[in-house]
């Protein structure tokens, strides 16, 4: 890949692989820091990677940098989060966008992840694979799983209305 090639790839994919990292984390800095180290890596590897697979290898460079981040934090486990989540109350919104963000967080990070890939950036369940590391149909079993447990975390829309 050329210096052109790699100024391209910022211009172009920075900001769906920065939504796609927010959307999971909800943490803009976070985010912005794993897009940075995305873009370091991809730097580093400028000269092996062909220019027609870096969307992929990046998304695949940041989720995968995203998991080590998530699964460092589950081994600290803090004492006020642990409470939080043993009261959490159930109320009622009318903002559906909170609704559904709310309800995306509520996913497991297997589901989670394929879900906002395929429904939010439209990526195919092949490149999904690729990029979590999953096989297709596994990639299929998740986001049906995580499609119905928004289903029925949801309900019927006329309820939230």
């Amino acid at each position: 890949m050329t210096v052109q090639e790699y100024n391209r790839s910022v211009e172009k994919y920075a900001d769906s692989v920065y939504r796609f990292i927010r959307a999971s984390l909800k943490d803009e800095e976070r985010a912005n820091d794993i897009v940075q180290d995305s873009y370091e890596k991809l730097w580093r590897h400028v000269a092996e990677i062909e220019y027609s697979v870096v969307k992929s290898w990046l998304f695949a460079a940041a989720y995968n940098r995203m998991i080590d981040i998530i699964r460092k934090e589950k081994r600290i486990v803090s004492v006020e989060t642990y409470d939080e989540m043993n009261y959490i109350s159930e109320s009622q919104y009318s903002d559906l966008n909170e609704i559904l963000h709310e309800a995306l967080e509520r996913l497991p990070e297997s589901q989670r992840t394929p879900v906002l890939l395929r429904d939010y950036e439209g990526y195919s369940y092949k490149e999904i694979g690729e990029i979590t590391g999953l096989s297709e149909a596994q990639v299929k079993i998740n986001i049906y799983r995580g499609r119905m447990a928004l289903k029925d975390y949801i309900g019927k829309i006329e309820t939230v209305l």
